[in-house]
């Protein structure tokens, strides 16, 4: 279990909150708004009324101790940008920040942060890769367009093999887990049956993967 600091509890900061609570981590929210920070008290491990952009109040939270800090201020750059230059004073080594414009991003990335968030365009690019790989449920990307994707197999899909799936892939694509219902298999052979509701792990390049995409979902592409 970790503790994260996120600053801003808009609609961003608070869905990030609760899901890292739902992980089972503990969280302090932080907000400038005395409504919104009680808002979420009950569902937070802790809320912080705090002008994010005054050094000596972010100084007295100690935020050192949080495993990370994720500034997710919302539409307000100077707030977000002062509040960024405060936490690097600090010495916080783990900063994400949520950036909404390429100017903000630009000035940011100066600023030395671990990560530049944009929610809205990295969610946009996801509901694309969904839309255009309906039978990709999620995929996790390792730069220099290599994926790891997870597949649901539908009673729709033909009955095949592992075997039949890989082949002429087997040197460009690598499975790494099936996942039936509570049991994990991780001992491959190509004469392993796919069957209705299998989560297959895939990983691979990004070409290889999609032109895989037709032999699970033979009416799409």
């Amino acid at each position: 279990m970790a503790h994260f600091t996120v600053i801003g509890l808009g609609r961003f900061g608070v869905a990030a909150s609760l899901e890292l609570i739902h992980l089972g981590h503990t969280v302090t929210g932080i907000d400038r708004n005395e409504k919104i920070a009680e808002k979420y008290v009950s569902d937070l491990t802790q809320t912080v009324i705090c002008d994010a952009t005054d050094e000596n109040a972010l100084r007295e939270l100690n935020l050192g101790n949080s495993d990370a800090v994720l500034v997710a201020i919302g539409q307000d750059m100077e707030a977000s940008l002062l509040c960024t230059l405060c936490l690097k004073k600090l010495g916080v080594n783990e900063l994400w920040v949520k950036a909404n414009t390429a100017a903000h991003h630009a000035i940011v990335s100066k600023l030395g942060v671990s990560r530049i968030i944009h929610p809205e365009e990295e969610m946009g690019i996801r509901v694309a890769q969904a839309l255009h790989y309906p039978m990709i449920n999620n995929y996790l990307s390792l730069g220099h367009d290599q994926y790891i994707v997870e597949v649901h197999i539908h009673q729709k899909h033909q009955v095949f093999t592992l075997g039949e799936l890989m082949h002429g892939f087997d040197q460009k694509i690598s499975p790494l887990l099936i996942k039936r219902g509570k049991e994990n298999i991780t001992a491959f052979h190509d004469n392993m049956t796919l069957v209705e509701k299998d989560i297959l792990l895939l990983s691979g390049h990004r070409q290889a993967l999609a032109a895989l995409a037709p032999r699970l979902y033979p009416h799409h592409l």
